[in-house]
């Protein structure tokens, strides 16, 4: 197989390298020819993306930022050819899938939405790693959903990342799913860490201060996008979450011991209801 990579950052890099790992030929681009260089002479890509090779990939996955990725597929479009499946990799899917198909009918590609549902609180091609997806989800937008072949067909191109789980839905059924799952935890991290306290935790934290940080050194440029392009979902769910914080807030502060239980008792039962 040959598999085209397009930005070597944290998750194009994970994908150079498990298809490297697998035994397929990766080809990639990326905008700073440093890192592309550095991938290049680690081994994890076997040659340099160019127009010319798009048309050779069976599977062309674009890592890069949503603005950056819809203007590659209508940028390439003309050179993609009818053989590699053209999958985006971002974090939303309502604009760039619409971007995708217009760009797919317009010239004659085939366009899968995909988000993989991997990652950790670094970024860039040095924290990429050939393992990092294996037995994680993989949320796929096709264009047909009752397309059998053509699902068969992705799974197979997927299979060397080593997915434990592929997931098809909508574009809005997404977006909506990964306000909360993803999205609002990012938020919420990044805004408790502003607390003044927190120049304070040395010998005092453990591990729920560690899990609840941890994504809160995110990418600034990044999540922007992501969060704009999803601001109907993610501020809903912010405003849930601050309904939520103020019933605690204000039983704290009247000491409403039997409210501060109930409060408590809910969120543990809802948990082992939503978990299992």
């Amino acid at each position: 197989m040959i598999t085209g990579i397009v930005g070597l950052g944290l998750i194009g890099g994970s994908f150079a390298k498990a298809y490297q790992e697998d035994g397929h030929t990766v080809l990639a681009c990326d905008t700073d020819r440093s890192t592309l260089d550095f991938a290049l002479l680690s081994g994890a890509v076997d040659a340099e993306l160019t127009d010319e090779r798009l048309k050779d990939c069976d599977l062309i996955l674009i890592c890069a930022y949503p603005k950056g990725t819809a203007d590659f597929l209508t940028e390439k479009g003309p050179f993609f050819g009818s053989k590699p499946v053209v999958m985006d990799c971002c974090g939303t899917k309502r604009v760039i899938t619409e971007v995708g198909q217009k760009a797919a009918e317009k010239y004659g590609f085939l366009y899968v939405g995909g988000h993989p549902m991997a990652g950790t609180q670094f970024s860039g091609f040095k924290y990429s790693k050939g393992d990092m997806y294996k037995g994680q989800p993989m949320v796929i937008i096709p264009p047909k959903y009752d397309d059998i072949e053509l699902l068969d067909r992705i799974k197979t191109l997927l299979k060397p990342a080593g997915f434990g789980k592929i997931t098809v839905t909508t574009a809005e059924n997404h977006d909506r799913m990964i306000a909360f799952t993803s999205q609002l935890a990012h938020v919420v991290s990044n805004a408790y860490i502003k607390s003044p306290t927190a120049r304070e935790h040395f010998g005092f934290s453990a591990g729920s201060y560690k899990d609840m940080t941890r994504v809160a050194w995110l990418n600034p440029k990044m999540w922007t996008e992501l969060f704009l392009e999803n601001r109907d979902n993610l501020a809903k769910e912010i405003e849930i979450l601050i309904s939520a914080l103020t019933e605690y807030k204000e039983a704290i502060e009247t000491e409403d011991a039997v409210r501060l239980e109930q409060l408590l008792a809910e969120g543990k039962r809802l948990k082992e209801e939503v978990d299992g």
